[in-house]
């Protein structure tokens, strides 16, 4: 087989389009913003009374601790993960009545909403750096809590 020059320069755009959109779709990647939502059940008790929640990690039970909350054991009900795209809104369910929406205001403050049983329950705008947790949450009937833990992994 002989190198056909004229066959190679008529493809050499192509493959600049091709190399031009994945670097466009890498840099858009980049851009997103990441976080993992927790529900989280708090209580005096020290199981939970579904067998099927786990403790929650280390690194969420040490900031938990540090807060001035009556609650002594936390167990993670359920964990989603979330990627905000820039000027973007997102929602991840975590339970049949409970739902944390979360966009990009400017690419540095972000809202957080809390919605309970199709109402809203907690709007919030600040900074979350990479690596920090917000907590948000409420009581629940006798010694026990619910909070949903959101912490900013990119």
């Amino acid at each position: 087989m002989r190198f056909n020059p004229s066959l190679s320069s008529r493809f050499a755009p192509l493959a600049f389009v091709c190399v031009l959109f994945a670097l466009t779709i890498s840099a858009a990647r980049a851009a997103d913003f990441k976080f993992e939502a927790q529900l989280i059940w708090a209580t005096t008790a020290t199981n939970s009374p579904n067998p099927e929640h786990k403790p929650v990690e280390e690194e969420v039970n040490k900031k938990l601790s540090e807060l001035p909350l009556k609650w002594k054991h936390y167990f993670e009900v359920k964990s989603e993960n979330i990627r905000v795209s820039k000027n973007e809104t997102r929602e991840a369910r975590l339970s049949k009545i409970c739902r944390i929406s979360v966009r990009d205001i400017d690419g540095k403050n972000f809202e957080f909403a809390l919605i309970g049983k199709n109402e809203p329950v907690l709007k919030r705008t600040q900074k979350l750096p990479k690596g920090e947790m917000l907590v948000l949450g409420g009581n629940a009937p006798d010694a026990n809590g619910w909070l949903v833990v959101l912490k900013r992994i990119e």
